[in-house]
């Protein structure tokens, strides 16, 4: 996906994230996040959304220089700053040059990647507070493509931070099927490995991508996929990234 898909992303997530949250019942608890209800929810992504902003608009090389992002004290107020806080957010990436060198907790330090990780960000918390608006009704979904691109970006950054003991004990491919996406993912004594082709691997977890997407996350089991071979191995894949 390219930077203005992402941003168009963000923008159409981040919206329908606010609607959710205005319409799931007062005081939800967020099943995707247990110790949490809208409000925390919809303040977590409005303080996130925060903290890349300023890091964009001040070039900032260090984190330290973020001052926090205070809380409202009503629903209403805490809504308001969310959502203007998204269309600053916006403003900003649109402005930049993604090749604008910032600090970044990740490897690449640059723009582009928090445009990337906003719009799988904004995403991943729209399906959680849609969740908490539908209640008992159909469990909803991401939009495909951006879900397969998250996937992948899940596998190049996330892993990089592992779980306390931590391990892989054999080869996983992972499968979209309703859109492009295919992964090998190998341990190897420095890490893990992911190669994007198709591959025989020692387990293989075929699911559609916003399926494959969030098991990766955490948000819906294991088996809400298919699993062929070493159920162990795709468990211990699911259970690798340290999500803290």
């Amino acid at each position: 996906m390219d930077n203005s898909k992402y941003l168009a992303a963000i923008e159409r997530d981040g919206r329908a994230f606010a609607t959710s949250c205005t319409r799931a019942p007062n005081k939800a608890r967020i099943e995707s996040c247990p110790g949490w209800d809208v409000g925390d929810l919809l303040y977590h992504l409005a303080e996130v959304h925060y903290f890349w902003r300023t890091i964009v608009e001040t070039r900032a090389e260090t984190p330290k220089g973020v001052t926090p992002l205070s809380r409202p004290e009503t629903e209403d107020e805490l809504l308001a700053l969310y959502s203007d806080g998204l269309e600053q957010l916006v403003t900003v990436l649109r402005e930049t040059d993604p090749s604008t060198p910032v600090w970044t907790w990740a490897a690449q330090k640059d723009v582009a990647f928090i445009i990337r990780r906003q719009a799988q960000e904004t995403a991943v918390h729209r399906w959680d507070a849609d969740l908490a608006a539908k209640g008992r009704g159909p469990r909803p979904v991401l939009e495909p493509d951006l879900a397969s691109d998250g996937i992948d970006e899940f596998l190049e950054h996330m892993v990089n931070n592992s779980a306390d003991g931590a391990t892989l004990g054999g080869t996983v491919h992972i499968h979209c099927t309703d859109v492009s996406g295919e992964w090998l993912v190998t341990p190897t004594p420095d890490g893990l490995v992911t190669t994007p082709e198709h591959a025989k691997g020692d387990a293989a977890i075929r699911g559609t991508a916003s399926d494959l997407n969030l098991v990766m996350w955490r948000r819906t089991p294991l088996s809400a996929v298919e699993v062929i071979g070493d159920r162990a191995v795709a468990e211990q894949l699911v259970a690798y990234a340290s999500l803290e």
